[in-house]
């Protein structure tokens, strides 16, 4: 009669414990140190991929086959890093519902394999010796591109951040008298908070670009044209290196390329130096977080360096190369 009543009340506490109730108490507990967008997106991704189909089921009897047939549907539809993120935020509410007793295993970590990845990208790039007639295309501007378009070009140069950390940027994240932009943690890649440190010829820009959207009393560094109240689309770029003649030659992305290998081989660094300033992903959590701060004030140095050499191509000024002997910092 007890092992009756026991099993009775596990079998209650168990139609208790969705979940989706598990998912929705451990994402209100996330909710102090996560960004109001962060939040928004993960509970989308709730709505959309997995309550729908696992919702209702006690967390304690869901299994890693039944877990696998929600992420291939969304493998079906060809998104392979959503179905990456929703994996791993699954793995998170199961991990939370075995410290609270609801469940015993973690099925996301027995996935490990189980999806497919996505190929690596390699994005068209310009050579630096390029680079004086991309930047007489731009500033000749023959597309009639917008102002802020072009601004947006030039900051992508400058800081050769990745286009979606470039058009979700808020002025909250910038201190313009230091000269320095720091991305949250919830809006980067891989890693915690990245500095960027901003060149002279960066800050310019970016107070034309405070001036020129001040009156539309938004967030976003890079509003929409269309609806301002929104930010830049991710493909606005890219269109406008199209339109200039550099359609599949060159991307936002491509700047990323171009820095590395020209600020390793024209300006010296080493290149531990910039792929740091590049927030590369690196293996343990312990190295991101020794990175994060890590070469601060050679990438300080080496942002202006790299502005002005920026403005030297531009000006028809003879690109050089480093002697490879001396090599910075």
């Amino acid at each position: 009669m007890a092992q009756k009543q026991a099993a009775q009340r596990t079998a209650v506490r168990n139609a208790q414990n969705t979940f989706k109730a598990v998912a929705l108490e451990w994402h209100e507990r996330q909710l102090d140190r996560w960004s109001e967008n962060h939040a928004l997106n993960v509970m989308r991704r709730f709505d959309i991929d997995i309550f729908p189909y696992i919702g209702s089921r006690p967390i304690a009897d869901i299994d890693a086959p039944e877990l696998l047939e929600v992420l291939r549907r969304i493998e079906k539809r060809g998104s392979l890093d959503v179905a990456a993120r929703v994996k791993q935020i699954c793995g998170q509410v199961f991990r939370y519902g075995i410290a609270t007793g609801r469940c015993k295993r973690d099925h996301a970590a027995d996935l490990r394999g189980a999806l497919k990845t996505a190929k690596t990208q390699h994005y068209p790039a310009l050579d630096i010796k390029e680079m004086p007639e991309f930047l007489k295309a731009l500033e000749r501007n023959e597309p009639r591109l917008f102002s802020r378009t072009r601004k947006g070009i030039r900051l992508l140069m400058l800081t050769f951040v990745r286009t979606s950390e470039l058009i979700k940027a808020t002025w909250d994240e910038f201190d313009l008298e230091e000269g320095r932009w720091v991305i949250p943690a919830e809006r980067m890649k891989v890693g915690g908070a990245h500095t960027v440190p901003l060149s002279r010829q960066a800050i310019k820009i970016l107070k034309e670009l405070k001036e020129e959207t001040e009156h539309l009393n938004v967030k976003w560094v890079f509003p929409s044209q269309v609806r301002p109240k929104e930010h830049m689309s991710n493909n606005t770029l890219l269109f406008a290196i199209g339109r200039l003649g550099y359609k599949g030659r060159m991307t936002g992305h491509g700047f990323r390329a171009l820095a590395m290998s020209t600020i390793k081989e024209n300006l010296g660094y080493r290149h531990e130096i910039v792929d740091r300033q590049l927030a590369h992903a690196h293996k343990s959590k312990i190295d991101r977080a020794y990175d994060r701060s890590k070469f601060l004030p050679d990438r300080i140095v080496m942002m202006q360096e790299w502005a002005d050499y920026l403005d030297s191509v531009e000006s028809g000024g003879k690109i050089v190369f480093a002697d490879f002997r001396k090599k910075r910092a």
